[in-house]
């Protein structure tokens, strides 16, 4: 079958943020919204647009934004502008502009997200269940596993220890030395041992230049999503996930919801998945042996198959 076309386009938004944007499928259509994650951008989900485009997979109108600080979307300075509540205002109206020609404006058909569109994707839907229909997140933790386990387990402190590097304001400048020398390893480091190549089939030349094209519009808003968090492993200068409380009720997420899970993930491992029908009753996860942190590259076909048979089934 032929593929969708890609088409780009700015999202000018009514608070004064534009988010450029990647879409296929007709307007008109039930909406399914993607959001990426770090180091990565909207490109990275086309094969799903075009394959959620096609009528003989639902149909659907698809966007993937290049969230606030990434590619050419805009990217305040302040570290404050990365925090939850403006980035949620950016994902709420964004719903709200794509949708409103839709079957159910104002509403997605699902929200699709991995790693930090994921953390994203989880706050938004414990506030705006209203926005969704169905929720869909590919390795990125509920706030309060990855906080119970950032703030207890030693393991998942030194795990994610890259995360304080990260927020460090000389970060954006060092990773972008050496044609981007510490950036290139997160796509095998957070891998356990036998699940991925030292250098992964996907990351070919093709695709390092795509990532090169992205990075060189800067790093800072990226980076500025870790300096925001507290959501940190504790250092003796700074308490991180220690000092944060985060009362169940308020990150509970009441919509249908599937989660895929690449097994081999050392970054975020499958101990995060422990307790999460505790928050989020009406859950699904699918656990991919084989796959690392980077599923959406390493097996496409795979998770196009789970998205669509969750989307499509009947609620």
């Amino acid at each position: 079958m032929e593929p969708a076309v890609i088409e780009a386009f700015d999202a000018v938004l009514p608070h004064g943020i534009t988010l450029s944007c990647r879409a296929a499928g007709e307007r008109g259509r039930p909406v399914l919204l993607f959001l990426h994650g770090f180091p990565e951008a909207a490109f990275v989900w086309d094969e799903l647009l075009e394959h959620f485009a096609h009528p003989t997979h639902g149909g659907f109108r698809c966007v993937a934004p290049n969230l606030r600080g990434f590619e050419r979307s805009s990217a305040p300075p302040e570290v404050a502008a990365y925090r939850a509540k403006p980035l949620m205002q950016d994902i709420d109206a964004l719903i709200e502009a794509v949708s409103a020609d839709s079957p159910t404006p104002g509403r997605l058909a699902a929200l699709v997200a991995h790693d930090w569109g994921g953390a994203l994707a989880w706050g938004f839907s414990a506030r705006h269940p209203q926005r969704l229909a169905r929720l869909v997140i590919l390795n990125a933790p509920h706030p309060l596993p990855f906080q119970r386990e950032l703030a207890q387990s030693p393991a998942q402190q030194a795990a994610s220890a890259y995360m304080n590097f990260l927020a460090r304001p000389d970060a954006p400048a060092l990773l972008a030395e050496n044609d981007f020398a510490r950036l290139w390893p997160f796509f095998t480091a957070f891998a356990a041992q036998g699940t991925a190549p030292a250098e992964p089939a996907w990351l070919d030349d093709t695709m390092r230049e795509r990532y090169r094209a992205v990075w060189r519009q800067g790093l800072q808003g990226g980076c500025n999503y870790y300096a925001a968090s507290p959501l940190r492993p504790p250092t003796p200068a700074d308490p991180g996930a220690t000092a944060v409380t985060l009362p169940p009720e308020a990150v509970t997420v009441r919509v249908p919801t599937l989660v895929i899970w690449g097994m081999g993930d050392t970054a975020l491992p499958p101990t995060l998945l422990d307790g999460l029908t505790d928050v989020v009753p009406d859950l699904r996860i699918e656990r991919l042996p084989g796959c690392t942190h980077w599923l959406v590259h390493e097996q496409p076909q795979r998770v196009a198959a789970l998205i669509e048979g969750f989307v499509q089934t009947p609620m």
